[in-house]
């Protein structure tokens, strides 16, 4: 483990979609600096597995969930903490994105991307972060980081859901950081642009791909290593005076 003002010793973290990207960046760094961390996933079992294995310590688990089940969702801190021995940070990071315009859209297709996005990107968090209340109280406290999205300001007009559903985790993190505190609970959102990923990279290595990357001013797009020392920060109980923000991580694509 390298030297750290961060010491997650002893700490326990649920991370969701930590199967490949942003996720799995997130549970590395946890679990480089001592965390014990459950690595959600919902179908990528071989890919969660491999993050499992890569990961520093020992007391790592691996949960599967559907959050598209909300009932699945809900019990999914549970499940997380009864796998960890306790729960006391939470990274509410999978999510959903679906290219789908209102416009020249199916009524019937577009109605159900809609529902399914939002359930996923905003329902479910907001349950989970329920859940997983009672957790944090019993470990004396803790941190809750919800992963929205530089389009819940920006707009998403090819993809209105998503914008929308990440414009709710927004506000549903400023909500829980002021009804959460007086329990010793942080909660802050992290709002990144583009991310550097396997499933970014095909958007990027399209025809869009030179106008995706003339939006920053450096020319060079968030990567998934950025979220996660972003993430470590936040729950490292050096920063709590960030409960209720959201972190614009976008490399000046956009000001607000």
């Amino acid at each position: 483990m390298s030297e750290t003002p961060f010491d997650l010793t002893g700490r326990h973290a649920l991370v969701t979609g930590a199967s490949r990207g942003i996720g799995a960046a997130i549970a590395r760094v946890l679990a480089d600096h001592g965390a014990h961390v459950a690595v959600h996933y919902n179908t990528g079992e071989t890919d969660a597995r491999m993050v499992l294995e890569a990961l520093t310590g020992v007391g790592h688990e691996l949960v599967a969930t559907d959050l598209s089940d909300l009932d699945q969702a809900a019990r999914l801190p549970d499940v997380a903490a009864d796998a960890l021995g306790g729960l006391d940070i939470v990274v509410n990071n999978a999510g959903v994105f679906e290219h789908l315009p209102r416009a020249g859209t199916d009524p019937a297709l577009w109605r159900e991307a809609w529902e399914r996005t939002l359930a996923i990107n905003l329902t479910a968090p907001s349950l989970i972060c329920d859940a997983a209340v009672p957790h944090l109280e019993r470990a004396g406290g803790g941190h809750i980081v919800n992963v929205s999205s530089r389009g819940a300001v920006r707009g998403e007009p090819e993809a209105p859901a998503y914008g929308a559903s990440k414009g709710g985790l927004n506000s549903l993190s400023g909500s829980l950081a002021i009804a959460l505190a007086p329990r010793g609970i942080v909660v802050v959102s992290l709002a990144p642009a583009w991310v550097l990923t396997d499933m970014t990279r095909p958007h990027l290595d399209g025809p869009g791909g030179d106008a995706i990357r003339a939006q920053y001013p450096s020319g060079r797009l968030v990567t998934p290593e950025e979220l996660a020392w972003t993430t470590l920060l936040v729950v490292s109980g050096r920063a709590d005076s960030l409960s209720g923000a959201v972190l614009d991580l976008n490399g000046a694509s956009h000001l607000r």
